[in-house]
């Protein structure tokens, strides 16, 4: 009883002594006067109890006799409040309306989860800091998750009431009259959208759509049909390999074409008719090259904060026309907040930042000028084999209070894939947990305390050690993605890539792999013991090898390019690296297939083999062959 994890942990609860030991003639009674929709909250109270407890709870409307969970509405609290009673009468979960029932049927999942059959006595009554609680997730650069992988990511958002989802798309949905958009792709289809928009409305979440509209357009812009309205010019993609970064840094619409504007609503038009949320994210973020090629005239005329601004206002003041409300990422905004006051007032500015020591600038700055923002904090997995939980937790926790103290209305948690997504997803669980309890609480418990509380909670680890191993792992790549993806592109475009190399110490490498040692062997140990899924055993497992496969690639890398100061230096061991980069990539491939479509995992196939190829034929030739 003392040891009850309850995450967020609720405002107020009362522990008297006691336990409700449910009777084997208990039901799950939704009261009559409830709204029909609360037969999920039952539905998935009753598996919950049942995967618990051994024994099923059925579900029924009615009136509750003794010995009952009941759920209901009640009007006499606030919309966004619920209240838990368990008693020796029995379980009642009370919400103000149908969304707070949902949040207190997840608090009661999590005690039955721990508990079982037997509950203690306690009283709750909680409500949330931050009334818009949203979880921000990539899938266009690198990952395009099957229904069923969406379906369990909006459970987990219910769970931890996350009550706003948002799917980055730039070219993974199938719009029906640009083929070219997306004929090499994987996306995700209409129906996937209106099945995922009725399951997350289910669960009390808004599905919110999202859209590139005017930077980040490396698909559409790429095309022979539309690569005449890219700001830089000749970017038709048949005349230039694909490159990671090259897909993020440009591509920009060109907005002083007449044909821009039409295309972007046509596209807003067909996305936001298959949601019914009454918010559109347009997301203008990074327009790195506007201004700089085909506009450049018209923005030496007028300015490039005018070209950004006047664009952004035609959208915005075409989807309040349609009944939506406007949202836009506000890295651009900001830098030039006097024209803040020119947006419609219905705008939301969705305040991004995600370093660990986060200032609280453009918060400060947005408020000044009266916008309503939201606070945008990320999970650290970008990059990176295994989430930054420490990155993850420190610029949560200083987005949070950012957001408070400057009146956000609300908090989006970001998820992004950045060079491929290559991060397990479910290493982005713990941020996505952390981001749930800021929004819920408006703080975070100590760092080692949380992690400890969603081994156990989420992923069964009795021993509340593994979210912890992880984020030691994670901090002990020496060759880490960013470089990996980044070398290989300055070797296809004919640049020298020394200077990558020039801070790398492959001593560093080794005593990083070696410290991975223990840390794998101690989670294979926690395997044994965990209750819920082994599935992250596995894929820590197969992260921290990938990690220490890199690290010795970079040595040898560093090796190859400085024979002269490498000293003992294996040469033939480069076929023996790519070898273990291959297996390791396959095992990879296995899983990725698992969660989702093939997406870009073609991409990342190609730069492992890059390596692998480099690597064998030094080995072969002992001479350098770039």
């Amino acid at each position: 009883m003392n040891d009850l994890i309850l995450i967020p942990n609720p405002k107020k609860i009362e522990k008297t002594d006691g336990i409700f030991t449910v009777p084997l003639s208990s039901m799950i009674v939704i009261l009559n006067d409830t709204a029909r929709g609360a037969s999920v909250y039952a539905d998935e109270l009753s598996r919950e109890f049942e995967n618990a407890a051994g024994f099923s709870l059925p579900v029924t409307r009615g009136e509750a006799k003794p010995g009952d969970l009941s759920l209901s509405i009640d009007d006499g609290i606030s919309p966004s409040e619920y209240s838990i009673e368990i008693s020796e009468r029995g379980v009642t979960v009370k919400g103000g309306s149908l969304d707070s029932l949902g949040w207190g049927a997840a608090t009661l999942r999590q005690i039955v989860r721990q508990c079982g059959s037997r509950l203690p006595y306690l009283k709750i009554n909680d409500s949330p800091v931050f009334e818009n609680r949203g979880f921000y997730h990539d899938i266009t650069r690198g990952r395009v998750d099957t229904l069923d992988e969406l379906f369990r990511l909006a459970d987990k958002l219910s769970f931890y009431k996350i009550n706003q989802l948002q799917l980055y798309i730039e070219h993974t949905y199938l719009f029906r009259d640009i083929s070219e958009l997306w004929r090499d792709e994987t996306p995700l289809t209409a129906s996937e959208i209106l099945a995922l928009d009725d399951y997350c409305a289910a669960r009390g979440i808004e599905l919110v759509p999202s859209l590139s509209s005017f930077g980040h357009l490396y698909k559409l812009l790429s095309t022979v049909t539309y690569s005449e309205l890219c700001e830089l010019p000749d970017s038709d993609r048949h005349n230039h390999p694909f490159y990671f970064e090259e897909r993020m840094a440009h591509h920009t619409i060109n907005v002083s074409n007449e044909s821009a504007l039409p295309l972007i609503k046509k596209m807003i038009s067909e996305y936001m008719s298959l949601f019914r949320s009454d918010k559109f994210n347009i997301c203008a973020d990074e327009t790195f090259d506007l201004g700089q090629g085909r506009s450049r005239e018209l923005s030496e005329r007028v300015g490039v904060d005018r070209l950004y601004v006047d664009y952004i206002k035609e959208l915005f003041d075409f989807l309040i026309k349609r009944g939506k409300t406007p949202m836009f990422w506000g890295d651009i905004i900001t830098r030039c907040p006097e024209l803040i006051s020119e947006l419609p007032k219905e705008v939301i500015c969705l305040n991004w930042g995600y370093s660990p020591v986060q200032n609280e600038y453009d918060a400060q700055v947005l408020s000044d000028a009266g916008a309503t923002q939201y606070v945008c904090p990320g999970v650290a997995g970008w990059n990176m084999w295994i989430n930054s939980m420490n990155t993850a937790y420190l610029n949560i926790s200083r987005m949070t209070s950012h957001g408070k103290k400057y009146g956000a209305v609300g908090l989006l948690n970001t998820d992004w894939g950045d060079c491929g997504h290559v991060n397990q997803p479910i290493f982005s669980v713990p941020g996505l947990i952390y981001g749930a309890v800021g929004a819920w609480s408006g703080e975070l418990p100590e760092y080692d305390e949380l992690n400890r509380e969603i081994s156990i909670l989420e992923f069964g680890d009795p021993s509340g050690k593994i979210v912890s191993y992880l984020g030691e792992a994670s901090g002990l790549c020496a060759f880490g993605w960013g470089y990996v993806v980044h070398i290989k592109g300055e070797v296809e475009r004919g640049d020298d890539i020394k200077s990558w190399f020039d801070d790398f110490d492959p001593e560093r490498a080794r005593v990083y792999s070696e410290k991975l040692i223990p840390i794998e062997n101690e989670i294979r140990v926690l395997s044994a013991g965990i209750r819920g899924s082994r599935d992250i055993v596995g894929r820590a497992v197969l992260s921290i090898e990938i990690i220490r496969a890199w690290n010795e690639t970079g040595a040898y890398m560093k090796n190859m390019l400085y024979p002269d100061t490498a000293g003992e230096f294996d040469k033939c061991a480069g076929a023996r690296i790519a070898a273990r980069l291959e297996g390791l990539l396959y095992r990879y491939g296995e899983l990725w297939r698992r969660d989702g479509k093939e997406g870009d995992l073609r991409y990342i196939t190609e730069i492992f083999a890059w390596y692998a190829d480099i690597m064998r034929r030094y080995a072969m030739k002992r001479e350098l062959d770039l």
